[in-house]
């Protein structure tokens, strides 16, 4: 089993005994998203693929936070929060502003990267090292502002 997938799993049986149901709630959906995976792929997954999984959540749930927010829901908005915070938990450190500068600018230059063209070039250079640890979209945003 997976590191990852372990300390979740201790996560889940701390959260049943502090009945926290809230954090409970995150924690099972997360582990369902992993089942659903390994038995649709028939794959055991492992701790990169557990790290993609996660940050996929997070992307979903911010989204969601945006579209509750606009909508005037900060209720449902909240409860996107607090799943949100589970999550990253769970998740490696996150890089500084700074850390992801140098490591887009230094993609760029290993990649020889002139134009969009070669955009998606430096985007699968970073994934790996970015994984789980940097919001993807705003290191889109920033490649391509240093490639225009």
């Amino acid at each position: 089993m997976s590191e990852i997938k372990a300390t979740i799993k201790a996560a889940m049986k701390e959260a049943m005994r502090a009945k926290d149901k809230a954090r409970l709630t995150t924690i099972r959906a997360m582990q369902a998203e992993f089942k659903r995976i390994e038995v649709d792929e028939r794959i055991e997954v492992d701790d990169s693929r557990i790290l993609a999984i996660l940050d996929k959540m997070l992307k979903q749930r911010r989204d969601s936070i945006s579209q509750f927010e606009a909508a005037g829901r900060t209720d449902l908005a909240e409860v996107e929060i607090a799943e949100v915070e589970v999550i990253q938990e769970f998740l490696p450190e996150a890089l500084s502003a700074d850390e992801i500068d140098q490591l887009v600018t230094e993609a760029i230059a290993n990649s020889g990267a002139s134009g969009m063209k070669d955009m998606g070039k430096v985007m699968g250079m970073l994934k790996g090292p970015m994984q789980g640890r940097a919001d993807m979209g705003e290191v889109s945003k920033l490649i391509k502002a240093k490639l225009v």
